[in-house]
């Protein structure tokens, strides 16, 4: 299966109660990952992660699927089509 390059956001609402979940699923898929941007946005009571990935299709729905299985926490994701 070929790999593609295509971006994560991912929405945190409790950042105290899911920011660990998050960060340890992915530290399991580091290795599909180019870059990461996480901010707090304070004012919204929310916290915003946004990946660049090198994967394929398979990966990328192993790692979506898991953070997207967490309370309060939302994906959305994108793959070229090369």
């Amino acid at each position: 299966m070929s790999k593609r390059v295509g971006f994560v956001g991912i929405i945190i609402e409790d950042r105290k109660k899911a920011a660990h979940a998050v960060n340890e699923i992915l530290s399991e898929h580091a290795e599909i990952i180019v870059a990461r941007v996480g901010l707090p946005y304070r004012e919204r009571g929310c916290s915003v992660i946004t990946l660049i990935v090198d994967t394929t299709t398979d990966e990328l729905g192993s790692l979506t699927g898991k953070l997207g299985a967490l309370d309060g926490v939302s994906v959305k994701s994108a793959l070229t089509k090369q």
